[in-house]
């Protein structure tokens, strides 16, 4: 569901196009995920599924094994966090984002089997780009700095996979508008390379 519209401004005479913010659920469709564009704000809603490095290696080690991952990879989101312990009465503790380069060497795989999209902070590799488009998959960034407004969209959290891992294991979020700006989009468009060209001073 679209909402609010698309508007126009000038930045040192450079036009730049505010992009109309946009409300998901999850499983995303392939519809959805290719009508994204860099630099829109996304509101997520329905489960998405944590990971960091050690949880992605078990993934990996798994997919090449050929066995059945503990989740289903088609339509999904990953978010890159380890979130810390919940305080008594809460769902979960401080959920920041995780520093997404961590995971550029398992992500190609995954938005080959379905994976929709990542969730996490930083640029991504080229490979992760590539596959990205290849396999019409997007990049989101959390907002940095607040994880304590992250952490208030989750409304359910159990973890599913991997217990032993700690803040690593494999957590499925239920979460309701949770904030996130697209980052590289199904067409090669890249956030900071456009911001870059934006506010540069000539």
């Amino acid at each position: 569901m679209m909402e609010g519209f698309s508007t126009v401004s000038e930045y040192k005479n450079k036009v730049v196009v505010k992009l109309p913010q946009v409300r998901l659920t999850t499983p995303l469709s392939g519809d959805m995920v290719e009508n994204l564009r860099a630099g829109q704000r996304v509101y997520l809603n329905g489960i998405v599924y944590t990971g960091r490095d050690a949880a992605h290696k078990r993934l990996a080690e798994i997919m090449d094994l050929g066995k059945e991952l503990p989740f289903e990879l088609e339509g999904q989101v990953i978010y890159y966090v380890g979130p810390s312990p919940a305080r008594p009465g809460r769902i979960i503790g401080s959920a920041g984002p995780t520093t997404s380069g961590r995971m550029d060497l398992y992500a190609p795989g995954l938005y080959a089997r379905g994976l929709k999209a990542t969730i996490g902070k930083g640029r991504r590799s080229p490979d992760v780009i590539s596959a990205m488009r290849r396999y019409k998959g997007v990049y989101l960034a959390a907002v940095g700095g607040a994880a304590a407004l992250i952490s208030r969209s989750i409304k359910e959290a159990g973890v599913i996979a991997y217990p032993e891992l700690g803040p690593e294991a494999i957590y499925r979020l239920v979460v309701e508008d949770f904030p996130a700006i697209v980052v590289n989009d199904t067409l090669g468009g890249d956030l900071y390379d456009e911001g870059i060209k934006i506010y540069s001073v000539e």
